[in-house]
C-alpha cells in the first residue's frame, strides 16, 4: 500500500470513528452498519449512486422513518389513551409528529452538523431539521429493526416531550381552527395576498384574512402558508371568546 493510501485510509478510519461515537451518543446504542447513518445525512445535491445505480440520499429513509414514527406513536397513544376514539387518537398523533415539533427535535439533537451537501447549510429551510430526524429513524430501522426504533422514539420523543393532558389543549393549526369555526357558523372566509415583495433578497408575502367581507387579521411571512397561519392565529385571538363558545 502506498504512503498516500495509508494516510487516506487512516483519515477515513478516524472520520468514521468520530462519526460512530457521535451517532452512538445520540442513539443510546452502537450502530452496526454505519453506512445506513451516513445515508441518513446525505443530501441529494451530492448525486451519489449505489452499485446498482440507485440514488443515495436521506429522502427514502425519511419516508421510512416517518412511517416508523407514526407507528410507534400510534401504539403508544392506543395504550395510554384508552378513552380516545379514532378521531381523538389521530389528532393527538398529528400534534406529536407535527412538522414544527419534528424540526425542534432535529435542532435539539443538532443533526444538521452531520449533513453532507453541496448546498450551504444556511440555504436550507427549517424543515431540514425534521426531515433528517425522520431519516435517522429510518436508518435505525434499517440497521437494527423495529424494537430499536421504538426504544429511540421512547427516549427522544415520548419520555421528554409527550404529555397527553398538555397536548389535548395544543393548537397545531390556527388556520384549520378558523376554517372549521367558519364552516360550523356558516361564515364566508377568504385569504388573499395583498403583498408579494423581495426585501434584502428575501421574499415576503402579506396575507389578509376576511370573514363575512370584514378584514379580521393581516400578517407577513416568508411564505404564503406561513403568512396564512400567522393571520389565522391573530384572528383566533381576536375572536377567541366567540370561537371557544360551546
Amino acid at each position: 500500500m502506498s504512503i498516500f493510501k495509508k494516510i487516506f485510509s487512516k483519515s477515513r478510519s478516524l472520520e468514521d470513528g468520530i462519526f460512530f461515537n457521535a451517532v452512538e451518543k445520540i442513539l443510546g446504542f452502537a450502530p452496526q452498519n454505519l453506512d445506513n447513518y451516513k445515508n441518513a445525512f446525505t443530501h441529494r445535491s451530492l448525486n451519489r449512486l449505489s452499485n446498482e445505480g440507485n440514488p443515495i440520499n436521506y429522502e427514502r429513509l425519511e419516508f421510512l422513518g416517518d412511517a416508523m414514527l407514526s407507528s410507534v406513536i400510534a401504539a403508544y397513544l392506543f395504550t395510554e389513551a384508552p378513552h380516545g376514539d379514532e378521531g381523538y387518537l389521530t389528532k393527538m398523533r398529528s400534534k406529536i409528529v407535527s412538522r414544527e415539533h419534528l424540526n425542534e427535535l432535529g435542532k435539539d439533537l443538532n443533526l444538521i452538523q452531520f449533513i453532507e451537501s453541496k448546498v450551504p447549510v444556511h440555504h436550507f429551510g427549517e424543515n431540514i431539521h425534521g426531515n433528517i430526524f425522520e431519516s435517522l429513524i429510518g436508518a435505525i430501522y434499517q440497521d437494527r429493526g423495529y424494537a430499536y426504533c421504538e426504544q429511540f422514539i421512547q427516549k427522544r420523543v415520548i419520555v421528554p416531550y409527550v404529555d397527553i393532558s398538555r397536548l389535548e389543549g395544543k393548537v397545531i393549526s390556527y388556520k384549520s381552527l378558523v376554517i372549521e369555526w367558519c364552516q360550523k357558523e356558516k361564515k364566508i372566509f377568504n385569504y388573499d395576498i395583498f403583498e408579494d415583495n423581495a426585501i434584502d433578497g428575501q421574499r415576503l408575502f402579506g396575507v389578509r384574512l376576511s370573514i363575512d367581507d370584514k378584514v379580521i387579521a393581516k400578517a407577513r411571512a416568508t411564505s404564503k402558508k406561513k403568512a396564512e397561519e400567522k393571520a389565522s392565529q391573530r384572528a383566533y385571538f381576536a375572536l377567541q371568546e366567540k370561537m371557544d363558545k360551546k
